[in-house]
């Protein structure tokens, strides 16, 4: 038990906060680190009733029991203390008050706070790595393993025991070590192939120094298996070879049409298609090339050979020519170990699609010409020339003469494909094949949307008849089917509020040809004056509205008529 002289020598040194009482509860005993706590000074605490500042604090009992308070926690203002309570005595021995040991515990609360925190996130990371599929290893400053996760002893075959508090060699078979060469640089190294653990796996391994605050604590490094790298190569080989190869789907009872257009491309596809000639098929986007083209190869004596389909605009011309003819061993960085065969090599005995063949570059143009010259094909990064027997079917929507004028398609190329062409018809030349698509298309969605729609009505088959269709029988298949899938549940016509607002050939009404006289169905005199200005102003309206991004305000205004007239107009025509 202290004495009070003891007490105040140490109240003058110590950092803790000292606070004590008299037998008549005044406060005589108080340090700066107190009265730093109660955000007062020295001289304004000493002196007061101890439970003006502390209400019905314990340290009067603690002098009068005469016994010992250790570590309770107590509030003072928001800020939380760790108090330890005893008796003190004078020079004689008697008990004359008691004196409080106070410390902040409000830093230390900051600091658990923290640390738990700190943990929290440090169980989530562990959690993550351990849940992820790569393999992982984590060295410190010092090169000594802190942490593998599963996939890593999954993969190496060594455990925690192996690993933890080890040098970062302990898990190679084969190869110099990516953590001590880290840690030595402090740079990252990627795709350095090595062996690891007892069955000498072989792997790939990625690793990267760990830097806080500018301080280097350590590298992580990630592993691939390189078995598990190659399967999936050889997977995605095999998906892309299968969708290159897929065996021609169509027939020529696919392409739907009874206009005498239609008739006349389909009768000298068959025509082309029991012969070897190659065959060049000319047509807007849209328009059922690649249709064609499957027919004529199901058509021709090669139905059961390959049938390859290759997008000439869709690759760039070095990979286009390598996917084309092949490529041997060493023939550029990056080439397969080996070689590979190009597409007219496994088209061997079949048939080849050439889809935009317009787009193709001058120097892959006389290649391509050398093979339907000499029917041989030479590999890059070879001399050697190999006999292939391909029957290729070209096709483009590109204006191959003015291409030959401009000199960006070479002429002898030209004539060689040009042996047989098919000239396939745009839509607007044989809007009466529209209804016959139209109903091919709605049995076609009913299966793929699940819906029960019969047919579209009169008005929404006379709009669809009356349109130009820029993008042909493929932009009807898109109207209509979201026309469809905008339909209600139970509804079975296609009205013609379902259909998307039509982008019209001009700006300029006065060149807008709403209504195409010399396609129309009907006649001048079967369709009269009423019905032609019908067709027309319901098309100034369209057009109008798309010019002005569907604003009814701006449309109203740019036709100089009152917005309460034109949404008059809009409901006549059934456009909202």
């Amino acid at each position: 038990m202290f004495v009070r002289s003891q007490l105040d020598r140490l109240a003058e040194v110590t950092n803790h906060g000292i606070l004590g009482i008299n037998l008549l509860n005044e406060i005589v005993i108080c340090n700066s680190s107190t009265a730093d706590l109660f955000e007062m000074s020295v001289e304004d605490i000493l002196g007061k009733d101890l439970w003006q500042l502390m209400p019905d604090d314990s340290l009067p009992y603690i002098r009068d029991s005469e016994t010992i308070e250790f570590s309770t926690l107590s509030r003072i203002g928001n800020k939380t203390i760790i108090a330890s309570r005893m008796p003190y005595k004078d020079d004689q021995g008697r008990v004359i008050g008691a004196v409080a040991f106070l410390r902040d515990m409000t830093e230390y609360e900051d600091l658990r706070v923290k640390v738990n925190m700190l943990q929290e996130v440090r169980t989530l990371l562990t959690a993550i790595i351990n849940s992820t599929q790569d393999a992982i290893s984590v060295v410190d400053e010092n090169g000594l393993g802190i942490l593998i996760n599963p996939a890593y002893t999954h993969l190496t075959g060594l455990t925690e025991e192996d690993v933890i508090g080890k040098p970062p060699t302990v898990d190679i078979a084969e190869g110099e070590s990516m953590h001590v060469k880290v840690l030595r640089t402090r740079q990252p190294v990627k795709g350095v192939s090595m062996k690891v653990g007892p069955n000498r796996k072989e792997v790939i391994v990625n690793v990267a120094p760990v830097i806080v605050s500018g301080q280097l604590r350590g590298t992580v490094g990630v592993l691939h298996d390189i078995s598990e790298i190659h399967k999936l190569s050889e997977e995605l080989e095999r998906a892309k070879r299968l969708i290159r190869h897929l065996e021609a789907k169509y027939t020529f009872n696919d392409i739907i049409g009874e206009s005498e257009a239609i008739k006349a491309a389909i009768e000298q596809a068959q025509r082309a298609a029991v012969t070897p000639a190659t065959v060049l098929l000319r047509g807007e986007s849209g328009t059922g090339k690649e249709l064609f083209a499957h027919a004529i190869h199901r058509s021709s004596e090669r139905q059961k050979g390959q049938f390859i389909r290759v997008n000439c605009a869709a690759l760039a011309d070095s990979l286009l020519e390598s996917e084309l003819f092949g490529y041997v061993e060493g023939a550029f960085t990056g080439a397969k170990r080996g070689g590979k065969a190009g597409l007219f090599e496994e088209a061997n005995g079949g048939t080849i699609f050439l889809d935009e063949i317009g787009e193709i570059s001058l120097n892959l143009q006389a290649k391509l010409l050398r093979v339907l010259q000499e029917r041989e094909i030479v590999k890059v990064g070879d001399n050697r020339s190999f006999n292939v027997d391909v029957r290729v079917i070209a096709a483009t929507n590109a204006n191959l003469e003015a291409e030959l004028r401009a000199g960006k398609f070479r002429e002898d190329l030209y004539y060689r494909l040009n042996v047989i062409p098919v000239i396939i018809p745009p839509l607007r030349q044989r809007r009466d094949d529209v209804p016959l698509i139209v109903h091919h298309l709605i049995r076609r969605f009913n299966q793929e949307y699940g819906r029960c729609v019969e047919h579209v009505s009169e008005e929404t088959l006379k709009i669809l008849m009356g349109y130009h269709w820029p993008g042909n029988v493929r932009e009807l298949e898109n109207i209509l089917g979201r026309a469809i899938i905008n339909m209600r549940a139970g509804e079975t016509v296609v009205e013609q509020h379902r259909l998307p607002v039509l982008t019209f050939p001009s700006d300029n009404y006065s060149e807008v040809q709403f209504v195409d006289l010399g396609q129309s169905s009907l006649s001048e005199e079967e369709e009269g004056f009423e019905e032609l200005q019908r067709q027309w102003e319901r098309a100034l309206l369209l057009v109008t509205l798309q010019r002005t991004g569907g604003n009814k305000t701006k449309a109203a205004q740019h036709l100089k008529m009152s917005i309460r007239n034109f949404y008059y107009k809009l409901k006549r025509h059934a456009l909202i």
